[in-house]
């Protein structure tokens, strides 16, 4: 199997079925068709209808969307445990990853996922105090009811983890005050072995994004690009 991602440091749609694959062992090879690149849309449909990626081809079989890709592992190597094996849990899991694909909009939009630096906390208005209120309250549920055994939301790591790992990476790369039980969870999922690893390999991508960094302070710097992307392009 072939996945085809964007940018490591900023592509979470990519994230998501990356690190499910590697975190549950499934091989594959990885191609990046960095975004906003003059050539980026043309590769990008090249390989997935939408002209967007993360998109999995499995022989003649394309898979894109990354909800879509994590079910077609699940239904492809159904004793993984990529969802949680308890049909409540399972349930609860699959409606919160549901609600991530859809959700969350405010803070995805004023909090691009940048892994590369991290930036002086500021006041990031009502809609966005709204999805970290609904965020908190979801890891709290979730701990709650199904996450005794472990340290994720359902205790052992799970596809929901993986739908949720790029926004913990924002709440911390942006400093959001977060409740201690929000604040372990999001050390759980930095310091998972198959996250260590995608950021890793991120922070030696020569591109560097400007507009994904544009108006904020940076508290911290890993990264360093060789490749200065300016403005935003079709891709």
């Amino acid at each position: 199997m072939q996945l085809f991602i964007a940018n490591k440091l900023y592509s979470s749609w990519s994230l998501r079925p990356w690190l499910l694959m590697t975190a549950f062992g499934i091989p594959f090879e990885e191609t990046c068709i960095p975004m906003y690149l003059p050539d980026s849309k043309a590769r990008m449909l090249d390989v997935s209808p939408t002209g967007k990626v993360p998109c999995l081809v499995d022989g003649d079989l394309r898979v894109w969307e990354s909800l879509s890709i994590i079910e077609y592992m699940h239904e492809t190597f159904p004793d993984k445990g990529i969802w949680p094996t308890d049909g409540a849990a399972r349930a609860y899991a699959r409606s919160i990853s549901s609600e991530m694909h859809a959700g969350f909009q405010a803070l995805r939009i004023a909090c691009p996922m940048n892994l590369g630096k991290r930036f002086v906390a500021r006041d990031l208005g009502s809609d966005v105090d709204d999805n970290v209120r609904r965020l908190q309250g979801l890891v709290s549920d979730a701990r709650r009811r199904f996450g005794a055994g472990g340290d994720y939301l359902f205790g052992a790591f799970s596809a929901a983890d993986c739908m949720y790992a790029p926004l913990m990476t924002r709440l911390d790369t942006y400093q959001v005050e977060l409740a201690p039980q929000t604040r372990q969870y999001v050390n759980a999922i930095l310091g998972h072995p198959a996250f260590a690893q995608w950021k890793a390999e991120a922070l030696t991508e020569p591109w560097g994004i400007t507009h994904y960094e544009a108006g904020w302070t940076a508290s911290e710097t890993y990264h360093t690009p060789s490749i200065v992307i300016g403005h935003p392009q079709s891709a």
